[in-house]
């Protein structure tokens, strides 16, 4: 006789006694220390995650354990990574405080670590030991001279979740390409192509975008580790990369492509392939989105007080409609350029019609829908400036997410996650003076250590 199946909700039992133990751990209770707080009792409380990767993607599934309890341990170069930076390059928006740190590293320990030191490589043993979680996005010809592959850090511990990200993939003539959210997510994928109206040359997107689609990605990833590790009591090498999250959210036109579908082309707001799905002004300047379903058309219409439209000859037969959709979008301009905003809020909400205005980021944060529903949320210890963040966008009904915090500073606490991993004082000098650890203790020297 095979194995018996268990039924779902053995499984879900066996889950529930799983994190049990792992909250029960002496080495994995509630943690308070230095501007880290783990939650009692949350969904990811005594899971330990170190997150060698850099700039969004990587750290950013790391905050998203983070957020529901993982104890985070943020690795970088003793000289800090290049993304706390990023403040500071055009085109991101210029400030003094480093925000794009902050957002994808908060709540997270910080040990600063020199790879390259031949003893760096036992604090790596120690640290891939101790974790259940290891994020890495470091190329793959930079991780074997590092002895930083799956098959470097599983031997030390089989169940451990090693996650991958690569900008193009593992395998392919384009594999070692670096790669941006930029470059593979948006223009590899053919999402730059397609986001932009016809006669128009492609355009710069919104930086991080895509590397923050790919951070769910990971999140998911891992998770789906997590519970194959609980039914198997194995690890797993998982992977994702910027091309595949970005063509997984191209999904709907490759797959057009795949099946020789006819394409409109390119969008063209005065000419387009469907009027009632367009951009348009109200009278205040306003432009905002109109996405009418067929069946919602009449009740638009009726509510504009434009019943006509439906019986106008030029738009009631599919043939001369498709031949006058620029006269009906030209009509639909003058009618919406008639009033404000506010009173094309109440027709479309009226009728129960997707729509929505189009705003810049400064408008965003005045959104009363983002502090009603915890997408924007406090956070601690960043400054005067900067005391709000923007939240993982996964809720958990019954779950308190970890306050956000701070990120770390380089290092900060380097001898706090060393004594941990069982290094003594006598060790900890003896990596500083080999140049894997930088040589001022967290504390001593604040400005050598504040994010740049």
């Amino acid at each position: 006789m095979g194995k018996k199946l268990q039924t779902r909700r053995e499984r879900g039992e066996n889950l529930a006694r799983h994190f049990e133990v792992l909250n029960d751990s002496p080495s994995q209770v509630v943690i308070e220390k230095k501007g880290t707080q783990m939650t009692e009792g949350n969904i990811f409380s005594g899971l330990k995650v170190v997150d060698l990767s850099s700039f969004i993607a990587g750290p950013g599934a790391a905050t998203i354990l983070s957020d529901f309890g993982a104890d985070v341990v943020k690795v970088e170069p003793p000289e800090g990574e290049f993304w706390r930076k990023g403040h500071k390059i055009p085109p991101e928006p210029h400030s003094e405080e480093p925000y794009p740190f902050h957002l994808s590293n908060r709540n997270k320990r910080g040990v600063a670590l020199n790879l390259k030191a031949a003893s760096a490589q036992q604090v790596l043993e120690r640290l891939a030991k101790w974790a259940d979680v290891l994020i890495v996005n470091t190329p793959h010809s930079a991780r074997q001279k590092l002895k930083l592959e799956y098959d470097d850090v599983a031997r030390w511990n089989p169940r451990l979740i090693y996650a991958d990200l690569t900008g193009f993939g593992e395998k392919g003539p384009d594999a070692n390409l670096p790669g941006f959210d930029l470059t593979a997510y948006w223009a590899r994928s053919g999402l730059l192509f397609m986001m932009r109206d016809a006669g128009e040359p492609p355009t710069w997107p919104v930086s991080g975008s895509g590397d923050n689609a790919t951070a769910v990605c990971i999140y998911a990833a891992i998770v789906t580790a997590l519970y194959r590790r609980e039914r198997t009591g194995k690890g797993s090498y998982v992977t994702t990369s910027l091309l595949a999250a970005g063509v997984w959210s191209a999904g709907l036109f490759i797959q057009a492509a795949l099946c020789g579908a006819s394409f409109y082309g390119l969008h063209d707001r005065t000419h387009p392939a469907n009027a009632a799905a367009n951009t348009y002004r109200s009278s205040d300047g306003t432009w905002f989105v109109l996405a009418a379903t067929p069946d919602k058309v009449p009740a638009v219409l009726k509510a504009m007080g434009r019943e006509d439209i439906l019986t106008d000859p030029r738009f009631s037969d599919p043939a001369q409609l498709a031949q006058n959709r620029p006269e009906l979008t030209a009509m639909l301009d003058e009618i919406f350029g008639s009033q404000p905003m506010s009173h094309w809020y109440e027709v479309f909400n009226g009728v129960h019609v997707p729509f929505g205005t189009v705003r810049d980021p400064q408008e965003v944060v005045n959104d009363p829908q983002l502090r009603a529903n915890d997408i924007v949320v406090p956070l601690e210890g960043a400054g005067e400036k900067l005391t709000s963040t923007v939240n993982s966008p996964i809720q958990v009904h019954g779950v308190s997410k970890v306050p956000a915090r701070r990120a770390p500073r380089i290092g900060e606490h380097n001898d706090e996650v060393l004594k941990e991993l069982g290094f003594g004082d006598n060790e900890i000098q003896s990596l500083r003076d080999s140049g894997a650890i930088p040589g001022a203790q967290p504390g001593e020297n604040v400005e050598a250590l504040r994010a740049s």
